[in-house]
């Protein structure tokens, strides 16, 4: 039965967002490890301080397959819902939308009516994916006002291209292929879009088989790896723009639009630059009547000992610091940016997106430094600042720390660990770890963290 009322926790606009109450309770993926026989997982974690089991695991649902690697997933429906042409006003924030990146499976999970025993009600097999969207691995999704939206990195057979295909937000049937027309987009990451100008945008990751075994260093030396953001007419379904970056640059990864839809801007992060092993964000933005990207943020590579680096970095003599992450808080103010290779995660100001200011920086695992979380100082930490996700009112950052098995295995070699923090953001710039919040797993690596009634990466807004 339809709600008579929309969702308490779909806003106007980001603003009235910033207003809800603190979250309870995360919904993170958690994935085996290789070796383990255990199916993947969403595990639930209680975030409120005054609860008695506040930073420990209180709750999951397994999922009923083996080897799904789950990787990003996300709301049936959010505050998109509120839009003034969204057909389905009186949807519910319930379901998480779960793609096994590996299996092409989807799953369908219900955190109600209690959010500690969430259920499977729906799996989507791989060979339904295939019939009906004509795409594989699955890998993002987003609730739309119409539609839930699904990129997915590439075809059945596992090479390209990859692109979007929809789901019906309510019976989660699989609609079909999203593009018209494709124009010369081949590689499919992330997307994002801007309601209020009809427009979406794609990134680029690299087709399944370029990235399944691991990162391969040929295709990276070779630049084969993404280095665009396409623009697309969002109602046409049209490929109207393809932003270069240059070659050197290589894996676009992390969208993330102004939250504010009367904003044409927004970040996107690039991991690795051929030239030095630097990382970067760049800034898409309307600039006369078209689109164009600039970079803004270089974060440079960290001189280290050959002897301590994994094997694919000892003749590079330094670390990348491998930006794999980014988010934005709801007032557009704070870029939150997750260094993986040398486990800095940083706070820059952004309030003048083309001028970012840095506010904060700490330290956490490193494939050099391996520092250890403030709860358990004498012991040293291997993976780093990895998958994100910014409270509502922008007060508290969780991360986690597994990127994807394969490179997990290439950077971290003598094992990535698994672990998730939290961080007491300053209103007004800075950043400190809350000691008494440290979530360590024997079984499972953790990778994608949803907030209960959302976060800053799962809505977006059609009022200011």
């Amino acid at each position: 039965m339809p709600l008579l009322k929309p969702d308490p926790t779909f806003y106007p606009s980001p603003r009235l967002a910033m207003q809800a109450s603190p979250e309870k309770h995360a919904f993170v993926a958690a994935l085996n490890p290789p070796g383990s026989k255990l199916n993947d997982a969403i595990v639930v974690v209680d975030l409120d301080p005054g609860s008695p089991t506040y930073g420990q695991r209180v709750g999951q649902v397994t999922l009923p397959e083996f080897g799904d690697e789950l990787h990003h997933f996300g709301w049936n429906a959010c505050s998109s819902a509120l839009c003034p042409y969204a057909p389905h006003p009186h949807v519910e924030r319930r379901y998480l939308v779960v793609p096994g990146l590996r299996s092409s499976r989807m799953h369908i999970i219900d955190t109600k009516p209690n959010p500690r025993k969430p259920k499977v009600i729906k799996v989507i097999e791989t060979e339904e994916v295939f019939k009906r969207a004509n795409y594989s691995r699955p890998h993002t999704i987003h609730c739309g006002p119409e539609a839930i939206y699904v990129s997915a990195l590439g075809a059945p057979n596992g090479d390209g291209p990859g692109g979007i295909f929809m789901l019906d937000c309510e019976t989660f049937d699989i609609l079909g292929q999203w593009e018209m027309d494709r124009g010369p987009q081949f590689l499919q990451y992330d997307f994002w879009w801007h309601l209020g100008l009809d427009t979406l945008l794609t990134s680029e990751w690299g087709t399944p088989n370029m990235i399944e075994t691991g990162l391969q260093p040929d295709l990276l030396l070779g630049s084969k790896y993404g280095h665009q953001v396409h623009v697309w007419d969002l109602r046409r379904r049209r490929h109207v723009q393809a932003l270069d970056l240059g070659k050197e640059q290589q894996m676009v990864l992390e969208m993330r639009p102004a939250h504010d839809p009367t904003k044409a801007y927004g970040f996107a992060c690039v991991v690795i630059s051929l030239k030095d092993l630097s990382a970067s964000v760049w800034v898409w933005h309307r600039s006369n009547g078209a689109w164009d990207i600039k970079k803004v943020i270089e974060i440079p590579a960290e001189p280290a000992d050959p002897a301590r680096l994994p094997p694919m970095l000892k003749d590079f003599k330094a670390v990348p610091p491998l930006v794999t992450d980014i988010d934005l808080s709801l007032d557009d103010k704070f870029l939150y940016v997750s260094c993986w290779g040398t486990g800095e995660f940083l706070q820059y100001d952004v309030s003048d997106p083309f001028n970012p200011k840095k506010t904060g920086s700490v330290r956490i695992g490193g494939i050099v430094n391996r520092t250890p979380h403030p709860k358990k100082p004498n012991q040293p930490l291997a993976g780093g600042p990895q998958m994100l996700e910014v409270s509502r009112d922008g007060k508290r950052v969780y991360f986690t720390n597994s990127l994807y098995v394969a490179w997990d295995e290439q950077f971290y070699p003598d094992g990535v660990g698994s672990w998730m923090v939290k961080l007491e953001a300053d209103p007004q710039g800075g950043m400190r770890f809350d000691e008494n919040f440290f979530v360590e797993n024997s079984d499972y690596r953790v990778h994608q963290i949803r907030l209960e009634g959302g976060d800053c990466s799962s809505d977006s807004f059609c009022f200011p």
